[in-house]
């Protein structure tokens, strides 16, 4: 597990062992923000399967810390019994049966209120660090 970028007591900076300092790992985990990402994903592959998610995740997370399997599955079975997302199990392939992802109407109009709910975040984000920045 890869340390955080704080200072430690002897007053030297422990590295991330992925990133150049600063990366976003010693923010933890923002499990919350998984959800609008996989909704994105979905909306625009049109349907997914859990496998393939976990490596988009990566390409569209808000933070350089990885996202463990279990909080994907935890985040579809969410997602799929608040009505946002579908699922069914795909055979007929070479291989186990896999369950296929797909976006629901209502799924579509959740992401755009997390879209919504992002941009007042990135607002506000942006002037913290504009203050943060200025002292």
């Amino acid at each position: 597990m890869p340390a955080n970028n704080s200072t430690g007591k002897n007053g030297s900076r422990r590295k991330c062992a992925r990133h150049d300092y600063p990366c976003t790992c010693a923010m933890g985990h923002l499990n919350r923000f998984v959800e609008p990402v996989l909704l994105l994903v979905l909306k625009q592959n049109g349907h997914s399967y859990g496998y393939d998610l976990l490596g988009k995740l990566a390409e569209h997370a808000f933070t350089d810390g990885r996202i463990e399997k279990a909080v994907l599955y935890r985040t579809l079975r969410r997602l799929e019994q608040n009505g946002y997302i579908e699922s069914d199990w795909e055979t007929g392939q070479s291989g186990p049966a896999r369950r296929v992802y797909t976006l629901t109407r209502d799924g579509k109009k959740h992401l755009k209120e997390w879209a919504e709910v992002l941009a007042k975040v990135a607002s506000s984000m942006t002037r913290f660090v504009r203050k943060a920045s200025s002292t």
